[in-house]
């Protein structure tokens, strides 16, 4: 069999630890995996004097410094315009390499593939079977407890640190914050969910999450001060998100939930100005003075 075939005959219901060991008896280089914020999750037995393989291996992750050196090289920005996966050639790298991402059950960026042609060079076959390996890692983890709610974390805590004004490299970031950006439309909204008159416990705040989650899908959540934030698009700028969230009337009457929501945008770093725009939202008089659950920062008068 070819080295596709191979990989796709491996059963997706073995470790993770089984499945790299397999994949480099069968492509013949080291393979890794990490998750999105470098921290080492697996790997592949082998000696090499590849330095950034060797540090993410002794490490458990990769430094800054090494970091700012993918940003610098521009490996990060073609990293994070990857749908899948993404080939990385420079002479400032000792070996190619070949990178892809796995997914949770929600379609997020849970973990990264990394494999170094340390042994091999690398050719097309090995990069189609790489890719499908990269779909045998996703059907493994996919149903896996701890991913999906890893991807909720991580979600959560990018859009806590942009919020809190914590990114201030953005080339570094550039991969994680493309992954908010997944599967979206050009036109950004931001929507706070206050519980009654708010101060919920955060247990309540992470149940509506849930709830909301449920329902909307292609929504990115995070939990922020006493509010559940949602960030969801448009294919058109002043799209009547109203109409949307209404379709959930009963779900926000029955948990006693208000919403509000920003002006479009189309920036992640611009967060926290919609972020501040949906709480006013909230608290404004709005033009439509009739008990209603959504409110529009548009509308405020």
């Amino acid at each position: 069999m070819n080295k596709l075939d191979q990989i796709k005959a491996m059963k997706k219901n073995r470790s993770i630890q089984d499945l790299l060991d397999d994949a480099q008896g069968i492509l013949l280089n080291p393979i890794a995996m990490f998750d999105m914020y470098y921290s080492l999750i697996a790997y592949t037995e082998t000696e090499t004097d590849d330095p950034i393989w060797n540090e993410l291996i002794s490490t458990g992750t990769f430094s800054m410094e090494t970091q700012k050196f993918f940003a610098d090289a521009y490996f990060t920005l073609n990293v994070s315009n990857a749908d899948r996966i993404v080939v990385l050639k420079s002479e400032l790298l000792k070996y190619d390499r070949v990178l892809a991402y796995a997914f949770n059950r929600n379609h997020i960026k849970v973990a990264n593939l990394v494999m170094v042609a340390c042994n091999t060079p690398l050719t097309a076959d090995d990069f189609v079977a790489f890719n499908a390996f990269a779909e045998k890692i996703t059907a493994r983890i996919r149903n896996d407890g701890y991913y999906t709610e890893y991807g909720k974390a991580y979600h959560n805590d990018l859009i806590g640190k942009i919020l809190d004004g914590h990114i201030k490299d953005t080339r570094i970031y550039a991969p994680h914050i493309q992954i908010l950006y997944d599967g979206f439309e050009t036109y950004l909204y931001l929507a706070v969910v206050r519980i009654g008159a708010g101060g919920a416990s955060h247990s309540k705040l992470e149940h509506i999450r849930e709830l909301l989650m449920e329902r909307y899908i292609s929504f990115k959540f995070a939990i922020y001060s006493d509010y559940v934030v949602m960030i969801m698009s448009s294919k058109q700028e002043g799209f009547d998100l109203s109409r949307i969230l209404g379709k959930s009337h009963d779900l926000f009457e029955q948990n006693d939930l208000n919403i509000g929501v920003s002006n479009s945008f189309e920036n992640m770093y611009d967060l926290r100005k919609y972020y501040d725009e949906a709480i006013a939202a909230l608290e404004c008089k709005q033009e439509d003075d009739s008990e209603k659950r959504v409110h529009l920062y548009d509308n405020c008068i």
